[in-house]
Parts: structure tokens; sequence; C-alpha cells
């Protein structure tokens, strides 16, 4: 209460209800009572789901809604608070000065007065505040305050004298208040602007969760003391506000007196005083000094003994001041030790026992002074209005958005609350912003949506667990379960890779190529699979789920990480392809490296891999391979650096031609895509396609036409009519020497001993095999040379990956297939589809 009631209880409340009147009057403070009481009840269940520390509201929408909205409302509460001081010290010193000037004591002239004034009892609040004597003070307002208020209502009792019936006091009278009832705005004033002056007189509301920590029960007391409070202070504004016993205009000269009978000729805007013997028909003519319109201290000429009211408004206008001169700082300290502002983390450090934020108390203090030069309360009021009606509807949406989000850790001990009545107290508080001053409004809200986007870029390193995770985690299942509805469209097809990467930070440039087919428009599986007795190796999949996921998140890589522990790599991949994702956001790209090392790995591990690729056309996934001469893993590099590689030496990017060799519809869409993003294009994409002799320029065509119906630009198509011929002796010189370590060489043997080796070895190169495959294994080392011949300066070579059955083609030669295709060539991805369609020329 001591928070609420303020400078406006004894220098405002009068002037409020005579521009709006009796009936508008209510209205304001009933409207004001609507917006505090809902904000209360939005506030109450919020600081009764757990501990609430400092930081007022501050405190309760940043832990709430996160950081991002918390940090851009901290700042401007903060900031009103301090503008609240300024408030608060201008009204007392205007009391102040009207003492001066009763008594002919004014310094200088009246505004500058009110200017030294305030000056003076800022710093001496500041004082207090410092020396931690602020509960001791308010105590001691508190009580000269209550007795002020009692001293009102004795005053209205006690029959008026001359004097006051010559400014306008007539106690309580039906005619005056008749009078009264209808509203006289004056000098450009509104409904909206009287209530945008009264509105501070409401707010306070948030000095009990600002000393939460230190109540014995704040979740019993906190909603109690909150919610009487505003209905205490909002009937003893209803009782104060006399303009029942006050008319609005009245001379102040006691010889203004009507002759006895002539009362039967009153009229016009004074009839009220008129008719108890008052002509104050002047003040229609010129302004006047005195009754509820004019006069500022009507509450102490009312008052039974008029310095009480003084003193009340010293009361009021001091311990409110007092409460924002120490609030403000203890908001800002709180946002600063959150870092949200690494510029402002000078403000976070604390003095003394009590962590006294005497720095931010410095900061109040200059902001306080730079408003009190103002001077006027009627253009302060409006401008703390505006921010604390933005920070109530961030409040009152906070409730609404926790309760929304139905996360199990929403608990409010507070029951009394409706999620829908806390929606309409935040659209209420904006409507309201908006109405007062429509300028002012989109100025706050500009300021915290360009707060809002800083931090959100900045991207802090907390979590409170806000209800803005919960709904965009609601929101994600939600929308994932709407998808499982939606069959698949070959228009909305997009890459969503399972990318082999091991850690991800190991293989850097098979990461990169993924998500620049992903990015953020398509999912990003980083996959590690740990081999061995699921008892060791566990520890190490559950170690490295967040470092590594981290490890994406500071890279930017829009990329999710997932780890299992098996007996086999390829069990392991297995239970990836087959488990990952979610309804249709599962990965249809299985992405690798190439096994560099097949001629030196044991037999299972060769197996093994090929075994992956096998498995990954059984699930219809489509294939990527990477080869890279200089390879693709650095752990070792990593390990001997003791230190990640810059992005730099990482990435094999920087793509100006991309050459494509017998296309299918991946290997098309593949390369279209990277020359869409940025690092790319500048991108030319030359087409190699397998033509037949005489009928180049008709293949040409074909494939052109093709291209302009896919809509994909290329810069050239190559049609190759030769690839059928034997490749030169070197070439298959070179093949040859590949395999002689895995070959039978059964066809020499006699047929007991050539049924022994390949019962011995079942794993190696037949004979038979070998002549079997002989015109596939010629297009692989064909293939190979033009190539080389066409594309040694290529920065990518995208080329169809060769398909081998399922225990008609052995593994090693098939490792061979892939490596003498993908020989001594810049960075080569072999692209392999899954028989469904990614690409179409229908709209």
């Amino acid at each position: 209460m001591l928070n609420i009631w303020g400078v406006m209880l004894f220098i405002r409340l009068s002037w409020v209800f005579g521009q709006a009147g009796w009936g508008l009057g209510i209205v304001v403070i009933a409207l004001s009572c609507v917006v505090t009481t809902v904000t209360g009840l939005s506030m109450s269940a919020i600081c009764t789901n757990g501990v609430v520390r400092g930081g007022g509201a501050y405190y309760l929408i940043s832990r709430s809604l996160g950081p991002e909205f918390g940090g851009s409302i901290g700042l401007i509460f903060a900031f009103a608070n301090a503008v609240a001081v300024a408030m608060y010290v201008v009204g007392f010193a205007e009391t102040v000065v009207d003492l001066l000037k009763e008594n002919n004591a004014i310094m200088i002239d009246e505004l500058n007065d009110i200017r030294i004034i305030g000056c003076i009892s800022v710093v001496l609040l500041l004082g207090i505040s410092v020396a931690g004597m602020e509960w001791e003070a308010k105590i001691g307002l508190l009580i000269i305050l209550l007795v002020a208020i009692v001293n009102v209502f004795v005053g209205t009792g006690i029959p008026a004298s001359t004097d006051k019936k010559s400014k306008g006091f007539f106690n309580y009278d039906a005619k005056i208040f008749m009078e009264n009832l209808p509203p006289d705005f004056r000098d450009g004033e509104t409904f909206f602007s009287v209530f945008a002056i009264f509105f501070p007189a409401a707010t306070g509301i948030l000095a009990g969760a600002n000393i939460s920590g230190d109540l014995k029960d704040p979740q019993d007391a906190l909603p109690k003391g909150t919610l009487l409070a505003i209905l205490i202070t909002g009937v003893t504004y209803l009782g104060v506000a006399l303009s029942a016993t006050v008319v609005r205009d009245a001379t102040g000269n006691i010889n203004d007196t009507i002759a006895t009978g002539m009362d039967m000729f009153c009229n016009g805007s004074n009839t009220a005083a008129c008719e108890q013997g008052w002509n104050f028909s002047s003040c229609d003519v010129s302004s006047c000094k005195f009754g509820s319109m004019n006069n500022f201290q009507v509450m102490t000429m009312v008052s039974g003994f008029g310095p009480l009211i003084t003193a009340g408004t010293f009361s009021a206008t001091l311990s409110s001041a007092l409460a924002s001169l120490v609030s403000a700082p203890k908001v800002f300290q709180a946002l600063c030790k959150d870092n949200i502002y690494t510029a402002l983390k000078f403000f976070a450090k604390g003095h003394g026992k009590n962590n006294e934020p005497i720095r931010g108390y410095v900061l109040t203090f200059i902001i306080a002074v730079a408003f009190i030069i103002i001077a006027d309360l009627n253009v302060i009021a409006p401008i703390i209005s505006n921010f604390f009606l933005a920070s109530y509807a961030l409040i009152n949406f906070s409730c609404f958005h926790a309760s929304y989000a139905k996360s199990p850790g929403w608990r409010p001990a507070y029951r009394y609350y409706n999620m829908w009545l806390s929606l309409f107290g935040a659209v209420l508080c904006c409507g309201v912003m908006f109405v007062i001053n429509w300028w002012a409004a989109l100025l706050t809200y500009a300021i915290e949506i360009f707060l809002y986007v800083y931090v959100t870029v900045k991207k802090p390193n907390v979590n409170w667990g806000s209800s803005t995770q919960a709904v965009t985690f609601v929101s994600a299942v939600n929308n994932a379960l709407s998808l499982t509805g939606v069959e698949d469209h070959v228009k909305n097809f997009r890459p969503q890779c399972m990318v082999l990467t091991g850690a991800p930070k190991n293989r850097p440039a098979l990461l990169d190529l993924a998500h620049c087919f992903t990015k953020n428009y398509g999912l990003c599986l980083t996959c590690e699979v740990f081999v061995g007795p699921r008892t060791e190796t566990l520890t190490d999949v559950n170690a490295g789920m967040e470092k590594n996921q981290m490890w994406l998140n500071k890279k930017k890589r829009k990329a999710f990480y997932a780890a299992v522990a098996c007996d086999s790599f390829r069990q392991g991949t297995e239970n990836l392809m087959q488990a990952s994702g979610l309804g249709r956001l599962k990965p249809n790209i299985l992405m690798m490296g190439f096994k560099k090392d097949w001629r030196t790995a044991d037999t299972a591990g060769v197996q093994s891999y090929v075994g992956v690729l096998h498995d990954a056309f059984d699930f219809e996934y489509g294939t990527v391979v990477l080869r890279m001469n200089q390879g693709l893993d650095i752990s070792h590099i990593i390990k001997a650096q003791a230190t990640y590689l810059p992005p730099s030496r990482s990435l094999f990017l920087c793509l100006y031609l991309c050459l494509c060799v017998c296309v299918s519809g991946l290997t098309l869409l593949l390369p279209y895509i990277l020359t869409t993003r940025k690092k790319f294009k500048d991108c030319k994409m030359r087409i190699f396609i397998a033509g037949q002799p005489g009928r180049v320029e008709q293949d040409r065509h074909e494939m052109k036409s093709l291209l302009e119906k896919f809509r994909i630009k290329y810069a050239d198509i190559h049609v190759i009519d030769d690839i059928t011929q034997n490749p030169n002796s070197n070439s298959w010189k070179m093949f040859e020497d590949m395999i002689e370590p895995f070959r039978l060489h059964e066809g020499s043997k006699s047929t007991t001993l050539a049924e022994a080796l390949r019962k011995d070895n079942p794993w190696k190169i037949s004979d038979a095999e070998l002549d079997t495959f002989e015109e596939k294994t010629n297009l692989q080392v064909r293939l190979n040379e033009l190539l080389q011949e066409n594309s040694r300066a290529a920065n990518l070579i995208i080329v169809s990956m060769p398909i081998a059955r399922l225990g008609s083609v052995s593994d090693h030669l098939y490792m061979a297939w892939l490596d003498i295709l993908t020989k001594n060539l810049p960075p080569t991805m072999l692209i392999r589809g899954n028989h469904k369609s990614v690409l179409t020329f229908y709209s």
C-alpha cells in the first residue's frame, strides 16, 4: 500500500475528478484497478510457481518467457522505476513550492525552485538508500500517511470557514455532487490523458514480488498482500476523491459573495457555489487559482489540520520515491548479473554484506535528476504509465503463455487465476497504451522489439526453463503429428540426411556438405557408432551427447547429434537407419565417407562398410559417399594440435565448377540445391551424359529439354559417345594391381584346388566374377579416364554411384569399382537414389 499510495493521492486526485467528473473519475480508478487486479492475479500465479528472487517484473518475465522478453522488459522496467523517482520527487517539490509561495519565500521562480528542491531531495533519498535505512524511513512515513488520510475524512465533516468557502469548499452537498458528475475536460485534456496522469497512482503492485525472498511464506503472502493492497488503495482513492465537497472553480476572494435572495438568478457553470451564496462567475472569463481544477493543494484546504496533509504528501511522495530509488538499481543489478547485456556487466557488482548495487544507485540518480529538470508532473506521469503498462502486459502474457504451454513444471500454488483472463489483461494493457499515446506506445514497442532481437541474436548462455521453450516443444510435436496425416509429394521432397561423421568435429568436410543440403530447411543427423560391449561404451555415448550437440550449435550447424552403442559398426548403423526420425521428419539420405583404407583393412571391416551401403538400399535410403584425396577424418590432427581446425582448413567448399556424370534424379537435385546456397552462388554446372555414336546432338537436345522442364540451370551439356570403349592399358594395369591381393586365380588351378580356395576364401574375387562383370568393370575404369581428362580443375565432381546386387558382386570388387572410379580426382561425391522420384516438371 505504501508503494501504491503516492504523489497522486494528495496533489492530483482532485484535479483528476475535476477534469473527468465523478462519473468518469470512477471509471478512471476502476480501469486502473482492473488492470492492476488482473496483473496481480497473473503475478500471484507466477510468484507461487517457485521462489522469486530479486528483480521484480524482470525476474518474473525472464524466468517465464525467457531472456529475450525478460531482457527487453528488464531495461524498460528499471528505467521506468528510475523515472518514477523523478515523478514522486517532483510531486514533493511542488508541495514545498506551494508552501513557499504562500509565505512569499520563492527562491528564484516556481519552475526552478521545483528543480532545486527536487535535486536536493533525491540526494537525501540516495543517502538513505545507500545507508540501508529505507525500511526504518518507510515505517515512519507510513504512520504519517495513514494519519493524513484520516485527517482528510475528518476535515470534510468540519463546517467550512469563510476562507475555505471562497476557495470552493462547501462540505458535502448534493448539488455540488451533481454539478461535478459530468466531465469538464479543459486545456486539451481527454479521458485517456487524465487516465495516463493518474495511472502511476495504481502502480507499485510489484513491491511484494521484489521482497519475496524476505517473506516467511511468499506463496501465501504475495497473493493476499497484493490483492488486498489493490482493494484497500482503490477504495481509499475513491473515498479521498472529494469532488462532492469542492467546486471546480473558485476565486479565493472572500468578498465574492451574493446578497441574500439573489441566488435565484444563479445559472451557468457555478450554479452550486452561487446557491451557497458565492459568485465565482469571473472564473468563466479568466482563470482562477482555486477549486479542484486549479489548485493542486485542495486536500490541504479540505483537511482538519492542513500541515498534516502537507506531511502526508511528503510521506506519500518520499516513500514512493524511496521505493522506486531502491527497486530500480536492484532490478537493473539482477538484469546485469544474468549477463544478458554484456556491456552492462559493470553494474552487476554489489558492495557490502547486502550486495548493495551502488553503481546502479548512481545511474538511477542521474536518470532521476535528468527528469526532475522537466519539473512538470503532468509530463512525467504519462511516460511512466506507458512503461508500466508494457511491463504489466508482459506479466499477464507470461501467465497466459505458461498456462497455454501446459508444461508439467507449471504448478502455481495460487489457483484463482485464468489463462484467458491473463490474455485479456495483456491485450487491455496494450490497448490502453495506444489509446493514451499511440506514438509513445509504438516507440516503447519498437525499443522492446529492438532489444528482443538483440538478445535473440546474441543468444545469452542461460537456460531458465521458460514457457517459450515449452510452447516450442508443443508446437514441434503438433507440427510433426500434422505431417503424418499428409502423404509425401515429390514437389515437397527435400534432403534429410543421416551423416556418419562419428564425432562431428572429426569429419567437418562431410558435415559441411550435408549442412549445405539441409541448412535450415531439412533434417540433418550427425551419427556416431560406438563399437564394443555396451557396459564399456555406454558411458562414452552419454558423455558425448551434450558435448557434441553444443559443438554443433557453436559452429552454427543446424544439425542433431545421435549415437548408439553396438557390437559392430554395421549393426549400429542399421539401428540408426531404422529408428531415427519422427514421423515425416525422417532421414532419406545416408551420407558417409569413402573407406580409403579398404585395401589394408581386415575383411570384416570391408564387409561391414559395403553391408551398410546394401542396408541403405534395403531401407530405401538415397546414398551419398564423399571422397577427398587428403581424407575426411582429421581426428589425428585435432589430437596433435589439441584444438579445432579453423573453418577454412576443414572445408573443401568454394565450388566454381561442378561435373555431373550418368545423370539420375538425386544426382541432379543435390548439385542444384548446392547452387542455391550463398557459398555456391557462382557455381557452374557441367552435365556429362553417356550417348550413342551418331546421335550426339539428339541426345544433347533431349537432355536439354529435360533439364528445362525440371527448371535446372546448367552451363553446358557434354555427350560422351565413346564411353563403352576399353580403357587404356595403364589404367587397366592400375585396376589389376589394385585387386591383385584379393583375387583367387582359381582358373589356373585344378578343380579340386579351386573349390578348396573358394571355400576357404569366399570373400575373394574369382575369375568367373571378373568375367561376368567385365563390362561394368571396364566402365568404371573408363569413367575415371574421362573424369581425369575433363574435370581435373573441377572443385567438386558428382557421379552416379555404381550399384552391386547383394551376393552377386564381392565386397572387395565393389570397393575396387568405387576406388578406381574416384582415384586421383578432386573431391568426388558418389550418389545413388532410392528408386523414388525426387524431381517433377508438373506444377
